[in-house]
This record gives C-alpha cells, structure tokens and sequence, in this order.
C-alpha cells in the first residue's frame, strides 16, 4: 500500500483490567471502568495498545492493524474477535462491530474502528 494511516483519528482510553491484556488484543467491558481480553465471537470495544500494571489503553478509535483469522475484504465489515488475540469476520447470525477495512492480508487487515 503507497499510502498510510497511521495516526488516522486516534483515540485512546484508559481502563482497568484484572489480568494481562497483549497489545494488539481486542478487548470488551467486564465491568465498570475494566476491560477483559475478547473471547471467540466477542463484540469488541477497541484494541489494547499499552498496560502498565492494573490498567492498560485502549484504542477506540482511528486506524489500527490488527491480527486477522480468515477472509476479510476490504470495505464495511462486521468484526468480532477471534479469541486468539485478533479479529475475524462476524458472520450472519454474529453482532460485530463495524469498521473500515482499508487494506487486507492473510495474516493481518488495517482498519478504522
């Protein structure tokens, strides 16, 4: 791809968490103010960027790569997470999140959340 999106409308939180969260990971709300590593066809709310101790920032918004099972084309697309530490599409009957697929591979799809 000739062009990039890094940077592109970043927007990143901080939450709690009860256990270590791998950057890159898509996470979910487990309780008020805390996040918790997506388990397989989790609706995700970001993607975790940094955790120091018991809280880590996650990416709401923006562009960001992110580990991908299977086939996602580029375009709108419905995405869930895969519960190994990255997305896939949601399928059918799945509620996903919507995103912007700008550049997808085999491994991994660059997308705005």
């Amino acid at each position: 791809m000739n062009v990039s999106f890094a940077g592109f409308g970043e927007n990143i939180a901080t939450f709690e968490t009860a256990a270590a969260i791998p950057a890159g990971t898509p996470v979910k709300m487990s309780a008020n103010g805390t996040v918790a590593a997506c388990a397989a066809g989790d609706a995700f709310i970001g993607i975790a960027v940094s955790q120091r101790g018991d809280f880590v920032g996650v990416q709401l918004k923006g562009y960001r790569n992110a580990a991908v099972t299977g086939s996602v084309p580029v375009g709108w697309a419905q995405l869930v997470a895969d519960g190994t530490g990255g997305v896939k599409a949601a399928g059918e009957d799945a509620a996903g999140v919507n995103v912007l697929v700008v550049s997808a591979g085999t491994a991994e799809i660059g997308m705005i959340l």
